[in-house]
């Protein structure tokens, strides 16, 4: 298959062109801001994807998720809430539903940062173009970043009067509204506004519960002013409000049938390769299995085909969420003379409360009530950008400076607690660890008939001495039942200011110097105030602890995490922490360009880039629950340091009337990755990097004392390296064809430490070194095909259009376990229909997914069934289909 370029075809106005005397009137003039100012495509010396209106609206673009057909160096995903959505670029981006790690990839929506990439899964409304700048960025302006920029422009008011009107249905009985007015109001003054409702049902099946997940029930309203007193002076205006009323995210059980390794591992061991035949994780041959279904679980969940989209969770149990995203912003342009001042000033609010059966299954062991403190996140957000452009030296330095400010307040609240079947369910996995053979799941303890036999009524005591303190802590697991966080409350202010530099210095008339900097200053205030009403925790703690230092360490061990995990603990009530953060750091670029004639540009750059640290908004961090102590906490442990990346690139880029190419090499080397994960009970944050010397498989064991090395010979955990070609080609006036292709080998370095001081990894992550990264597929192909036939001499035309992504094999899970792997697959989406009928209405069909194909976007360790695990998988979307009819006014 021959890959697509995310190439812009966005058509200039007539006088808007850019070096346009060899442009005849059928060649799109490709024109971006990439750089701070409006240049042509083809001559910007760095790694960007623009795309036009028309590629979006024909691709069936309504968030960045669908950027994935147009983009093959992007991925962007979302797992158990949307507001978590992750993008990737280059196979690097933040991994992990953890508000407290800002995105690798920033976004942008007309000039305005949006705290987290997540909050970009929604509605966009009409757009003029997206850009996609791949690499580190900082130097021309907004908020830095690691791997990349999504900037997303909307449309502009116009000097016109017009309007429109889409009406689209599709099945899951999907209903999309749309429309707008632009009016101008003067010469001066236009304004428009939009409007976007869409609803739709569910992709998954609650059986239990009689209802579907995965919905779609939002509205999005947008309006703008556009005041060009002069035509050296302009002001956008742009207000938007947002809303969603929809239940995610579900998840199915991982069947060998999607990923062949999701069997049982030698002695249940989860980090040891399955070997061929043993049995599926989902089978009765694992004995979780046999546990969850003891206690009620419906056998289909199993036994079903993991695309089959039936779920069964527990009743009464809800998905259901809510989220509100809103703000406004202006855009001043003022040509001064001799300069160009550019000023985005932006305010935002975002909030997000999404309810869960957080552990999957029909077994009540984890969960979230839906309301105000389900796991909400709230983000109000000011940002203020300068910019002053100009030429100097007789238009031989074109130059750039400005300043950047933003204050983030951010503000979590959670209420995961323990179901009512937790305490019976987690007794099952401790008597699984002594003897499967004395399971008993319809037991309160989990044992029935074989206690006699570990209390001495048969036979002598099990545990000896012990063995009364054993059995009563078993006994008080058992009472584990709707206990945990009754709104535990996070708090982050962060102030991010920064000045930064981006100039070309034009040596000769074909070679230029580019040369930015970047200072960036980031303070993070945080505090937390937990509420908590698990006591069975305490009490455990103080009856099983002196065991502790007996050869019964490791049951009492289990006993106490169990009780106790991710530190849910009524010793937390009330308890407040507080603690702050700096950062100070340098980034910026060179780039060195030539053109040898006018349609071809070579260039090679080196760029720094840097994304902040921040405190893990997780309670589990603050330390092992077996030797947790209230009374020592230190909030410190919730750090994690700022990410840097070194990046090296050469490319070149072709351009003339009917077809343009772009080919790019690139390195990216990234020191303290910031790494987010899931083990099966809490989530991990923890700074990646590599080690010079070898380890001697100290990083890969199950100890977290072993596998430490030098602070001297620290070195970058992440290496990011490949290449990128872009083509496109139009050999007639009515047939555009792209291409494109993205090899990106993205891999953790072979020896791995967890920070830039040396320290062990963490042994959950010891699957890691020397491998790929996790939603990094080594080879990502796009193409797409256009046709626009004329019909008749009315204007009419006809719309063919198809595209497609071949994405390669790649493990979805950030830990690497065995049995979360995703085979290659394609996606391919169509449209057809007739467009410019009587100058005004269209009428298209359109398919996403046309083969319907199976994939998942993550699997992950379903919650709490560790050691013994199975895996469950968030799905990406089936095929959907519909007609979409429009006019124009």
């Amino acid at each position: 298959m021959l890959p697509q370029a995310a190439m812009a075809q966005e058509v200039a106005d007539e006088g808007d062109m850019i070096d346009n005397a060899d442009v005849d009137d059928t060649t799109p003039v490709i024109v971006v801001t990439a750089q701070g100012r409006e240049q042509n495509l083809a001559d910007v010396p760095v790694a960007i994807s623009a795309v036009s209106s028309e590629t979006l609206e024909n691709s069936g673009t309504s968030d960045i998720r669908e950027l994935n057909q147009v983009a093959p160096s992007l991925l962007v995903s979302s797992t158990g809430n949307e507001a978590n959505g992750s993008a990737r670029i280059r196979g690097i981006g933040t991994v992990g539903d953890n508000p407290g790690l800002e995105s690798s990839v920033a976004v942008f929506v007309d000039g305005v940062y949006r705290s987290r990439s997540g909050n970009a899964l929604s509605e966009l409304g009409p757009l003029d173009r997206i850009e996609i700048l791949r690499g580190p960025q900082g130097t021309l302006g907004g908020r830095n970043s690691s791997a990349g920029m999504i900037s997303i422009y909307t449309a502009e008011p116009e000097f016109d009067f017009g309007g429109y009107a889409d009406f689209t249905y599709g099945n899951y009985d999907a209903i999309r509204i749309e429309g707008g007015v632009n009016a101008p109001l003067g010469e001066t003054l236009a304004a428009r506004i939009d409007g976007v409702w869409f609803q739709r049902d569910g992709f998954y099946n609650d059986v239990v519960n009689d209802t579907d997940v995965n919905n779609r029930d939002r509205y999005l309203v947008r309006a703008q002013a556009l005041f060009e007193p002069s035509e050296d002076l302009s002001f956008r205006l742009v207000g938007d409000y947002s809303k969603k009323d929809e239940a995610c995210c579900a998840a199915t059980f991982v069947q060998p049938e999607v990923a062949p390794l999701a069997r049982v591992s030698p002695g249940f061991d989860p980090f040891t390769r399955p070997v061929a035949g043993s049995p599926a994780l989902a089978s009765t041959g694992n004995p979780i299995v046999n546990v969850l279904l003891g206690l009620g679980q419906d056998p289909r969940a199993f036994t079903q085909s993991t695309y089959d989209r039936d779920i069964y969770v527990t009743e009464g149990r809800s998905y259901a969420g809510e989220t509100e995203d809103y703000g406004v912003s202006g855009e001043l342009n003022w040509n001064l003379g001799g300069a160009n001042l550019t000023s985005i000033t932006g305010y935002r609010e975002y909030f997000n409360t999404q309810g869960s059966d957080t552990d999957y299954t029909q077994v009540d062991i984890l969960y979230r009530a839906p309301g105000d403190n389900a796991g909400a996140r709230e983000f109000k957000t000011f940002t203020q950008e300068l910019r002053l452009n100009g030429e100097a030296f007789g238009d031989r330095l074109d130059w750039l400076v400005g300043a950047y400010y933003a204050n983030e307040k951010l503000e979590t609240r959670d209420n995961l607690r323990f179901g009512e079947d937790y305490g019976r369910f987690v007794n099952c996995r401790l008597v699984i660890a002594v003897n499967p053979a004395l399971l008993a799941p319809g037991a309160d303890d989990c044992l029935g008939p074989a206690r006699a036999f570990l209390d001495g009524t048969v036979g002598d005591p099990a545990f000896g001495p012990a063995t009364p303190l054993v059995l009563a802590g078993l006994d008080n697991l058992a009472l584990v039942s709707d206990v945990g966080g009754t709104g535990d409350q996070y708090n982050q202010t962060s102030e991010n200011f920064a000045v930064f530099t981006h100039n070309i210095i034009h040596i000769t008339d074909r070679l230029d110097l580019t040369l930015g900097l970047r200072y960036t200053s980031e303070t993070k205030d945080f505090d937390a105030t937990f509420s908590n009403d698990n006591d069975i925790c305490p009490t455990n703690r103080a009856l099983v602890s002196p065991l502790l230092a007996t050869p019964l360490a490791g049951l009492a061990g289990g006993i106490i995490a169990l009780s106790c995990q991710g530190n849910s603990t009524s010793e937390l009530d009330g308890v407040s922490i507080a603690d702050s953060r700096d950062e100070d750091e340098f980034t910026g670029t060179a780039i060195l360009s030539y053109k040898p004639v006018d349609d071809l540009m070579v260039y090679a750059s080196y760029s720094r880039g840097y994304k902040a640290g921040g405190f893990n908004l997780d309670r589990s961090a603050l330390g092992n629950p077996v030797t947790f102590n209230v009374a020592n906490i230190d909030p410190a442990t919730l750090q994690f340091d700022e990410e840097t990346v070194d990046a090296y690139e050469i490319g070149m880029k072709y351009s003339n009337r009917q077809w343009s190419l772009g080919l790019t090499a690139f390195r990216q080397e990234f020191s303290n990755f910031q790494l987010n994960t899931f083990n099966g009970s809490v989530f991990l944050v923890q700074n990646i990097n590599g080690c010079d010397t070898d380890l001697n498989g100290g990083d890969r064991d199950a100890s977290a004392t072993t596998g430490a090395c030098d602070a001297g010979d620290v070195t970058p955990g992440v290496v990011s390296e490949g290449f990128e070609f872009e083509a496109s080609l139009s050999p007639t006036r009515n047939v555009n064809m792209t291409l494109g292709i993205t090899h990106a080998n993205t891999r953790y370095a072979d020896n791995l430490v967890g920070s830039d001081e040396g320290a062990p990894l963490d042994p959950a992550l010891r699957l890691l070194p020397g491998d790929n990264l996790s939603n990094a597929p080594a080879w990502v192909g796009t193409t797409s095909f256009t046709w626009t036939p004329d019909i008749g001499g009315s204007g009419m035309k006809g719309l063919l259009f198809v595209n497609a992504r071949m994405t390669g094999d790649y493990n979805t899970g950030s830990d690497l376990l065995y049995g979360k792997e995703q085979d290659s697959f394609v996606v391919v989406n169509g449209r057809i229909g007739l467009t410019n009928i009587a100058d005004r209405f269209a009428i298209e069909g359109w398919v996403q997914n046309a083969f319907d194909t199976d994939y998942t976007q993550v699997a992950f360790n379903t919650p709490f069934i560790a050691p013994q695990q199975t895996y469950s998988a968030f799905l990406a979307e089936p095929r959907t289909y519909g007609v979409t009819v429009r006019a124009e006014f």
